[in-house]
């Protein structure tokens, strides 16, 4: 599985920004494709994922209500779109994959064994 993220950049709080990412090598039937961010100094941590097979989507609280990740099946894309962005969304963004992953487990980590590079999102006050 190749992962290609995109999409990040530098914008002022309260912009919107889309990221991408790019999925390859696999057809994804039961797999969880996710994104994670890692801060200055912090551990990564879960963000938003989606179930490639039937779309469920799950986020973690800080961003529920402002990000919104979907997948367009056709393109073997991930997309999140991130609206209201605040100062404490500036981190590297990474996406990854999960094959066979049950829910209760999709905003662990170790779940998680394919990766993409990160995208820098920075988001100035």
């Amino acid at each position: 599985v190749q992962l290609q993220a995109s999409g990040g950049g530098l914008v002022q709080a309260g912009d919107s920004l889309r990221l991408s990412c790019a999925a390859s090598g696999s057809t994804f039937s039961g797999f969880a494709l996710g994104w994670f961010r890692q801060a200055p100094g912090a551990e990564r941590e879960f963000v938003a994922a989606i179930k490639w097979t039937g779309g469920a989507t799950f986020y973690t609280d800080s961003v529920q209500g402002r990000f919104t990740i979907s997948r367009d099946r056709a393109k073997n894309t991930v997309y999140l779109q991130m609206n209201s962005l605040k100062p404490e969304d500036t981190a590297v963004y990474y996406c990854a994959a999960a094959p066979r992953i049950i829910n209760s487990a999709i905003r662990v980590l170790s779940s998680y064994g394919d990766w993409g590079q990160g995208t820098q999102v920075t988001v100035s006050s």
